[in-house]
């Protein structure tokens, strides 16, 4: 059965939706493309993949343009953002569980945002939609410490 319609008025779903776990729903020949990864997709802001597979990214904090970085100065910056985000849009339910997705292992992340219904569409978990077509951008400083984090 067909996801509901995308909240905003853009065309956010290609014929064919990729599901992490069940591969591309329906049977077009062009929904994978020659690496086995889901066909482009139009999004809000042009032309996006879905992932069957993210990981957290590996980053360096730029502290020539940023400062230091310190453990507490980066979980001020966490903090602030989930505390102000979702007060931006989208659903609350749907934040909660990117937060906890954030904040577990990769195994975990995984199964929770497959069990909230989350699209993810950027390979490091960054850009994600909700099943209504809602957009959840998501700074790498949130998904995973910096190879350069001063403990």
């Amino acid at each position: 059965p067909p996801l509901s319609t995308p909240a905003k008025a853009y065309p956010l779903y290609k014929a064919d939706l990729c599901a992490e776990r069940m591969g591309c729903i329906g049977s077009k020949p062009d929904a994978y493309d020659a690496n086995g990864e889901c066909a482009p997709i139009e999004g809000p802001h042009g032309i996006e993949r879905r992932t069957k597979k993210f990981d957290k990214p590996i980053w360096t904090w730029n502290t020539q343009q940023d400062g230091p970085i310190d453990p507490e100065r980066l979980t001020r910056m966490r903090v602030e953002f989930w505390d102000t985000q979702p007060h931006y849009g989208g659903d609350k339910v749907i934040w909660d569980a990117l937060k906890a997705a954030c904040e577990a292992d990769i195994e975990t992340a995984r199964i929770l945002v497959d069990a909230a219904g989350i699209i993810v569409a950027a390979p490091d978990m960054s850009i994600c939609y909700d099943e209504r077509g809602a957009r959840y951008e998501l700074p790498r400083y949130v998904l995973s410490n910096p190879s350069n984090l001063h403990v």
